[in-house]
């Protein structure tokens, strides 16, 4: 287990971790360079996009529980 024969005092057995064995298939890696990224591309259009969809989704929901709490307020205040 661990390939490469029997390791001898002295011998450099590899980094940290590494007991001899062949290198692991399979493993894919991406990178990107720092001066391709974009992390804020698009966010502000996004959002106001995003929040308007939200928002026209769930008014419906939200409005008229609180049209109804807030007449019913007045009401008792009155």
């Amino acid at each position: 287990m661990g390939g490469g024969g029997d390791k001898m005092p002295g011998q450099y057995m590899g980094w940290w971790g590494s007991l001899g064995s062949p290198p692991q298939k399979g493993v894919t890696t991406y990178a990107l360079a720092q001066n391709r990224q974009k992390p804020l591309a698009g966010v502000f259009d996004a959002a106001i996009f995003n929040t308007w969809r939200r928002f026209k989704g769930q008014v419906l929901y939200i409005a008229p529980p609180m049209i109804i709490a807030y007449s019913v307020m007045q009401w008792a205040i009155e």
